[in-house]
């Protein structure tokens, strides 16, 4: 069966970096895209970055767009998110969660069918 699992999360100072990874198994890997989400307290689950099976191709949302960069170890079944440049509003649970082949233009909870348990970021001095 199809398993996602987030790790990385942990409590950073503002202007910090952190490293997601979301390790994937039961599913072949580089047949698929991998995306990140984020929901913070009182807020919508929102998407923040997307890499498809296709080499190259990848989406961020306008928020942290220069500041984040996902990336891909098909040897090893795992998508990470280098985070840097943190600000408090970045503070939030990351999800991991992937679709077939690549990503779309934009990112619904709804297009992606397997779903991580999260990781905690928070971002504070």
């Amino acid at each position: 069966e199809v398993q996602l699992q987030a790790s990385g999360g942990g409590l950073v100072q503002p202007g910090g970096s952190l490293r997601l990874s979301c390790a994937a198994s039961g599913f072949i890997f580089s047949d698929y895209a991998i995306a990140w989400f984020r929901q913070a307290p009182g807020k919508e689950r929102e998407g923040v970055s997307c890499i498809s099976s296709i080499p190259g191709q990848t989406y961020y949302s306008d928020s942290i767009k220069g500041r984040f960069t996902i990336s891909r170890d098909n040897a090893k079944n795992t998508v990470y998110l280098q985070m840097n440049s943190l600000k408090p509003e970045d503070t939030a649970v990351y999800y991991c969660a992937t679709r077939r082949f690549i990503c779309l233009d934009t990112m619904r909870n709804s297009d992606y069918a397997h779903w991580g348990q999260g990781t905690l970021v928070t971002v504070s001095s």
